[in-house]
This record gives structure tokens, C-alpha cells and sequence, in this order.
């Protein structure tokens, strides 16, 4: 699941990595970026509001490898130099990307010792900035030395490996799958599909809370995730390659970040109250960085990246891990792609809004004001201890 995982993340890395190159190349502005990772973050929500079916017929396992087989579709669409193509192709490396939270949930629900679930879901999750650091660091140089078209070539026989490298756990880990199900377009456009994410959000009085908590802290990651490299290009004057590890280093972090956060939540016993503390540190790391000056040093800059990625870009497996908690068992799977549908919301909403922003204005720092704000949103939205959740379903 963390290879998958990091598969997954590697694809929905390319826009924003290459963005810079692509920008120069085709005289596109810098809100680009942005509108790049809304369509990529749009494609994950419209499988997770419409793909249940598919997961059910498939499997996890083998709706995990349909999804990085249409992520390797979306990255040959980059090659054509038309701006309309390459909105496909994001949207498309976003819908690739939908089953990983709610197929790898379900896998991990079935095996994960309940006393090491938060640790579990967050080292899962660590894949996320794994692949990150893939990106980060070997695309640019790739890019650099061969052309962007060679790097996305290597980009799709790296994630072919692993689709292959995967295969022999898809039977003993699908024998669940529907077999014999439909999942024709009416099926998947029915009401009843359609409303079935809705519904399981009022299986638990927390679920949706909880969801709403991870969309105010996705809007600081989504933001800090699209825009750093753009931003240490375009106002810090730095080269893609330094900008490049200065992403590589906040995705590096993340990923010690995650398994720690997971470790803390199970050691201490209040995983709610730790997610308020990140909100709360989250708001304090993006409000530094809209302070901040093209006079301060890199190595200012490297340990302000470091410490957002544990602050802004670590939570994930702590909140996912409380999802499956507060829904019932026989609908992780559903769950977790509702409160998903929720979180990606902020993907959606917060580069759009941050491009427009910086087309309007040109300032930066009005988009990371707004990532402090909501991860201030994020302490106060989280509920109460698990005890009295209990005490309110029953």
C-alpha cells in the first residue's frame, strides 16, 4: 500500500514540478499552476463521489492499479502543446488517484491491529510525501539533462513497475470483490450511487466534523504543494533544481513527519487532540512563510521547509485513521472515500482561489495568509474525545 501510495502521489506530483518548464515553453502565467491542481484535485473527487461501484467489482487492489494506469494516460497528454490537453491530463492523473485513500483504507482496515491503527494509516500515508521526493528530486535534473518528454517517459515506466510489483497480493487481498457486478454508466450515475457518500457522512455524529477538519488543514497543504516551487522560481529567483530540492526536503520531512504524528496519536491516546495542535501549528508555519522576504537566506527557507512538512503535510494518516474509527466497519471503504470527497474540497477550492488571487494581485502572501487562517479553522471544527462520540451514537 505504501508503494501504491507513493505511485499515486509521484503522478499527482508531475503538474506542479514541471509547471515552471512548461510555463517558459508555452507562455503560460504563473496561476496556471494553480488551476493545474484544481483540475487534478476535481478528477480525484469525481471518482470518489462516483467510483464505489467500481471498487466493489474490481477490488481495491486492482481499482489501485486501473487508477495508475489512467494517471500513465494523463502524462501522455502532456506531450500535445495545447493548454486544453493538459487540463485533461491533470484531470485525469487526479482521477487515477481517487481509489488510494478509499481502496488502500479497505486493505488496511482488514489487517491493521486496531491498537497500531493511527501508526498504521499514517505510515501508509507517509507514501504521499514519498512520492514527493521522487519527484522533487528526479524529475527536475531529468528534465534539466534530457527534456521534460523523457522525464514523463520515466515517470511512466516507474509507475508501471509498480503496478507489476503489486500484482501477486490481488488475489488472496480481492477475494471480496463483487463479482458479477455492474457498473455501466446508470449504474454509476444513479441517484442511489450518488447519494451514498452523502449518506454515510450521518452514520457518525463526528464523521462529517472530521472531515471538515481535514479540508481546513488540506487548504494550507494544497496551497504549500502547488505553489512552493512556482514561488521560490518566480519571487525568490531560485533555479528548478534548487527549487526543486526545496520541495523534495518539506515532501522528505513529511514523510519521518507522518509515521511520527501516527506513533504519537497511538502512544498518547487522543489522536483528536493531536489534530487540533496541528491545525494550530499548520496556521503558524504558513503565516511565517507570508512573512517572509526574498532577503532571507536558503537555509532560512530549507528549515521553514522542513518544518511545514511535518506541520502542514503530516496529518493525513492521524485523520484518516479517526475516520475509519468513528464509521461503522462494514463502511470504511464508502467512508473513507466520502470524507475524502470532503478533504479534496479544500484541494480544489484553495489553488483556484489562490491563482485568482495572484492573477488579481500578484502577491503571494495573500494565499498563505489564508492557510494560517484555516488551520486555525481546523483546531476549532475537530470534535470532542472518542468516549463521548460513543456516548452521543448511543
Amino acid at each position: 500500500m505504501v508503494a501504491v501510495q507513493m505511485a499515486t502521489a509521484f503522478l499527482s506530483r508531475i503538474p506542479p514540478t514541471i509547471a515552471p518548464i512548461l510555463a517558459t515553453e508555452r507562455g503560460w502565467s504563473d496561476s496556471v499552476v494553480g488551476y493545474l491542481a484544481s483540475l487534478n484535485t476535481f478528477g480525484s473527487i469525481l471518482f470518489l463521489a462516483l467510483g464505489s461501484p467500481y471498487m466493489r467489482a474490481l477490488g481495491s487492489v486492482r481499482a489501485l492499479q486501473a487508477g495508475l494506469l489512467i494517471g500513465i494516460l494523463g502524462l501522455a497528454l502532456f506531450l500535445p502543446s495545447w493548454t486544453t490537453t493538459a487540463c485533461v491530463a491533470a484531470l485525469l492523473i487526479g482521477v487515477g488517484y481517487g481509489p488510494s485513500s478509499p481502496a488502500g483504507n479497505d486493505v488496511l482496515h482488514r489487517t491493521a491491529p486496531h491498537g497500531r491503527r493511527s501508526l498504521i494509516f499514517s505510515i501508509k500515508q507517509a507514501g504521499v510525501p514519498l512520492g514527493g521526493v521522487v519527484a522533487g528530486l528526479a524529475l527536475p535534473p531529468l528534465a534539466a539533462a534530457y527534456g521534460w518528454r523523457i522525464a514523463l517517459l520515466a515517470s511512466a515506466v516507474f509507475v508501471l513497475a509498480i503496478i507489476a510489483s503489486v500484482q501477486p497480493m490481488r488475489d488472496g487481498l480481492d477475494r471480496d470483490r463483487e463479482h458479477g457486478l455492474k457498473f455501466g454508466l446508470g449504474v454509476i450515475l444513479s441517484i442511489a450511487n450518488l447519494v451514498t457518500p452523502i449518506r454515510t457522512l450521518t452514520t457518525s455524529s463526528s464523521l462529517f466534523r472530521l472531515a471538515a477538519a481535514g479540508a481546513c488543514l488540506a487548504v494550507g497543504q494544497g496551497i504549500w504543494f502547488a505553489y512552493l516551487m512556482t514561488y521560490a522560481v518566480s519571487q525568490l529567483g531560485y533555479s528548478l533544481e534548487t527549487a526543486g530540492a526545496l520541495y523534495a526536503l518539506m515532501q522528505a520531512t513529511s514523510v519521518a513527519g507522518r509515521v511520527l504524528l501516527g506513533w504519537l496519536a497511538d502512544r498518547l491516546g487522543t489522536p483528536r487532540l493531536l489534530l487540533r495542535v496541528i491545525g494550530l501549528a499548520s496556521g503558524a508555519t504558513s503565516l511565517t512563510l507570508a512573512l517572509a522576504t526574498p532577503q532571507w537566506s536558503f537555509q532560512t527557507y530549507c528549515v521553514l521547509a522542513a518544518i511545514a512538512g511535518v506541520t502542514v503535510s503530516s496529518w493525513n494518516g492521524v485523520q484518516l485513521s479517526e475516520i475509519a474509527r468513528a464509521c461503522p466497519p462494514s463502511l470504511v471503504r464508502e467512508a473513507s472515500a466520502a470524507a475524502t470527497l470532503v478533504i479534496f474540497l479544500g484541494y480544489v477550492v484553495a489553488p483556484s482561489a489562490f491563482a485568482m488571487a495572484l492573477s488579481l494581485t500578484g502577491r503571494f502572501d495573500l494565499g498563505f495568509l489564508a492557510c494560517a487562517l484555516s488551520g486555525v479553522g481546523c483546531a476549532l471544527i475537530v470534535p470532542a474525545t472518542m468516549t463521548e462520540d460513543r456516548s452521543q451514537r448511543s
